[in-house]
């Protein structure tokens, strides 16, 4: 069926993105008011009869995701996290949820066929599924953090140390984050995963003994930390918080992650020029608990996972919203206010960072984290 002649109003709003250098069409128009991105023509008009401002914004803004073909990704989920309506919400539920799932459907694997308790039989068959993540996978040398470090050795500039596991991508640790996914933490253990965070780590044993003394602690206090991880209850656990989050608050999650790794994509450009922003960035404990295991959110499925993930903290882990709202505070006072370099830190030759390749967040991130186990 042939489409409807353009309306007199999207060539308007065409001519008006068009004075801002940016093109769009009216079959784009109408697929972003299918996608509830865009309001309803009949609230495109303000009360003078002219279009109004907002929706002219937010189409250049569609019209920059979209560019050169690619697809608007997760930052489509902005609007509808901004509108926060009951169709905006339900629409942003939907996302997440396709994202969280995406690994294991494209590794084959049904979650809702996933076998839950504790037989052999059933421990048995999530181990079976967990090795399907994990066939012709590639575990990369070094993740973000380690990335950064060695552009920064090489560029003679000081970096501060390390406070975690250096690279959450080694195949030591991506094991066990394949089997925490399918199974929840109790196929792993918390002693499983203290000991592939020491086989990956041997200088963090100071590390180690902290947080295996807090696990005792609260033991004796009859709180079990494992289980107040995201990752109890594995993906199904993430996919119920998802599913059952009230519209308003999974609205406010969307929002403040979105902004957030938004910011932190501005300030990683910056950096290039003025390194010293790392070393800000680095010194807050959402470095290691957000900024390198999410917080960086390419295009793609790759930045559409790390969304969800970082969704999914801000609802069940404690106080991890809390810690987002200061670091975003933290991001936009850099980004307002950038610190001096201090070139006694670097060598001649400091010219810049190297980033590395985008990380497989759905995977690497439920590996966990020394920091985030349980705080």
């Amino acid at each position: 069926m042939p489409r409807k002649k353009p309306s007199r109003l999207e060539l308007a709003l065409a001519v008006e993105v068009e004075r801002y250098g940016h093109t769009v069409t009216p079959p784009q128009l109408e697929r972003w008011r299918q996608r509830l991105w865009l309001p309803r023509t009949k609230y495109w008009r303000g009360p003078d009869g002219a279009i109004r401002s907002e929706v002219v914004k937010r189409t250049i803004e569609l019209a920059m995701l979209s560019t050169q073909g690619r697809r608007v990704g997760w930052g489509g989920w902005v609007f509808w996290a901004i509108d926060d309506t009951p169709q905006s919400a339900a629409c942003l539920r939907d996302a997440l949820l396709a994202a969280l799932k995406r690994p294991l459907e494209r590794a084959g694997v049904d979650i809702g066929q996933v076998p839950d308790g504790d037989s052999d039989e059933a421990f048995d068959a999530r181990e079976q599924l967990a090795a399907r993540l994990l066939r012709n996978r590639h575990s990369p040398r070094r993740d973000f953090d380690g990335t950064l470090r060695a552009g920064a050795a090489e560029a003679g500039f000081e970096l501060p140390p390390s406070r975690s596991v250096p690279n959450l991508f080694h195949q030591t640790l991506t094991a066990p984050g394949a089997r925490m996914m399918v199974g929840g933490v109790g196929d792993v253990g918390f002693e499983g995963l203290m000991e592939s965070w020491e086989a990956t780590w041997p200088e963090g044993k100071e590390t180690f003994d902290r947080v295996r003394a807090a696990h005792r602690e609260a033991a004796l206090a009859g709180v079990d930390l494992m289980a107040q991880s995201p990752m109890a209850a594995g993906l199904l656990g993430l996919i119920r918080a998802v599913e059952q989050a009230d519209d308003a608050l999974l609205c406010a999650a969307v929002r403040a992650c979105t902004k957030a790794s938004g910011t932190l994509a501005i300030l990683m450009s910056k950096a290039v020029e003025n390194p010293e922003i790392i070393r800000h960035l680095m010194n807050h404990v959402m470095w290691d608990q957000w900024a390198r295991v999410g917080g960086i959110a390419p295009d793609g499925a790759a930045g559409e996972a790390a969304i969800a993930l970082s969704t999914v903290q801000y609802l069940l882990t404690p106080g991890w919203s809390d810690d987002l709202h200061h670091y975003q505070t933290l991001m936009e006072d850099l980004l307002n206010h950038p610190p001096r370099p201090h070139p006694a830190r670097y060598g001649p030759e400091a010219a810049g960072l190297r980033l590395g390749p985008e990380p497989d967040h759905a995977v690497a991130q439920s590996s966990g984290e020394p920091e985030g186990s349980g705080s």
